[in-house]
């Protein structure tokens, strides 16, 4: 069962929860993925969404409309059309998350340096620099919170507390579009009325585990002996869900390290072997990942491509460039002869994907000019294309070959 299946146990006081000491907020963006989708579909808010592919593809994403229905992040998108047949689905538009994401992260670094990503959606902040300029560590929340919503136009919960896993879980006790703050004094009692489900790592298997040793709430796996947790759990989940019991959580937020590789792939409604229509999804994919490359400001060598064949056989190839780039027409055309190079002829293929690897910062990146590169080149013109895609929606200007492609798929009008 989820955690964020749970609601906060009730508070005994109406008066505002003492944040003193509580400087580790966990912000979670609310539905991150459908929610950037109704950005570009406002008139489907309030109905069930599913973002997702077709055929074999897997839910990235669906509204709260959805998931009370059944339907969760990474199920077959076959089984989620069943249980929630009334669903729009939409298409995945990595672009439009990847620089929502990069707005979002700027704003908590806005706050404070001391930011760790979690995925695209959620970090962790320790907001203790930035008491003294922005205020408590709740007000510092809301401020996070009203400032999201009003410039991206989606909403997140934020959990403060002072330890990252009672953050954590409070913000996905909040949720949605919550502020829960745990003081220090009350973390026992917040926890241990809790049940096991909540803790954060505990999954179905464990939680039946607990439930056969009678322990049903937080509180009872505290009361157990350690010794008792390790028999049944083994050595390290048992004590280190004995530890969480107690609220001991010693962990500080770790800034992020800088990503050292950006790719995307895409799994076929049904296997294909038409080379043609690989190129055209490599070419896709590499503009993908080199408009996610620029938006990370950075350049990377070195191009990798991912081949899963029918089988579910899975192999990769890599080259080297001679020198780093973020520029669509370089990275497509290493990738299409990495996959040229293979010679699968007719092989049937699953899934393919698209790499950079080596990142680095631009500024950091030396380029050699040449004496024939022209003065506006590729690169100038896709970031005048990243420019039209931040203004007008990711797709908004694409390779003609692409251009041609989605007409090809479309139904015929009336």
């Amino acid at each position: 069962m989820s955690r964020r299946q749970f609601r906060p146990p009730p508070r005994t006081s109406d008066a505002p929860p003492d944040d003193t000491g509580c400087t580790i907020l966990h912000v979670d963006m609310d539905a991150f993925y459908a929610s950037a989708s109704l950005l570009d579909h406002p008139h489907l808010r309030g109905t069930p969404v599913i973002i997702g592919g077709g055929g074999r593809s897997v839910v990235l994403s669906a509204t709260y409309e959805a998931r009370a229905f059944g339907v969760t992040s990474a199920m077959p998108m076959t089984r989620a059309k069943r249980l929630c047949p009334q669903a729009t689905v939409i298409r995945p538009d990595h672009d439009r998350y990847a620089a929502i994401s990069a707005a979002v992260m700027a704003t908590f670094r806005s706050v404070t340096d001391l930011v760790e990503p979690l995925s695209l959606d959620e970090a962790f902040l320790d907001v203790a620099p930035a008491v003294r300029r922005l205020g408590s560590p709740a007000t510092i929340g809301q401020w996070v919170r009203d400032t999201i919503a009003d410039e991206q136009g989606i909403t997140c919960s934020v959990g403060v507390a002072a330890t990252k896993f009672v953050a954590k879980l409070a913000s996905g006790l909040a949720k949605p579009d919550g502020l829960l703050v745990v003081p220090r004094a009350d973390v026992l009692t917040f926890l241990h009325q809790l049940p096991v489900g909540a803790l954060w790592g505990v999954g179905d298997r464990t939680e039946e585990a607990l439930h056969r040793l009678g322990l049903m709430t937080i509180g009872d796996i505290a009361h157990t002996p350690v010794d008792t947790l390790r028999r049944a759990l083994g050595d390290a989940s048992g004590t280190h869900l004995h530890t969480l019991a107690w609220g001991r959580d010693e962990r500080r937020v770790q800034p992020a390290v800088t990503e050292k590789s950006i790719g995307s792939d895409e799994t076929f409604a049904h296997d294909i072997d038409d080379p043609d229509a690989i190129h055209r999804e490599l070419l896709r994919l590499a503009d993908r990942t080199a408009a996610r490359v620029r938006a990370a400001g950075m350049v990377g060598r070195t191009v990798t491509v991912k081949v899963r064949f029918a089988d579910f056989t899975t192999i990769t190839r890599s080259r080297t460039l001679r020198e780093a780039t973020d520029v669509s027409r370089e990275i497509y055309a290493a990738a299409r002869a990495l996959y040229d190079s293979l010679g699968l002829q007719r092989a049937r293929i699953r899934l393919v994907g698209v790499r950079m690897e080596g990142l680095v910062d631009v500024e950091r990146a030396s380029r050699q000019p040449r004496l024939d590169d022209p003065e506006q080149g590729w690169r100038e013109a896709d970031r005048a294309v990243d420019r039209a895609s931040a203004r007008f929606g990711a797709g908004a200007v694409r390779p003609g070959s692409l251009v041609s492609d989605r007409r090809r798929q479309s139904p015929p009008p009336g």
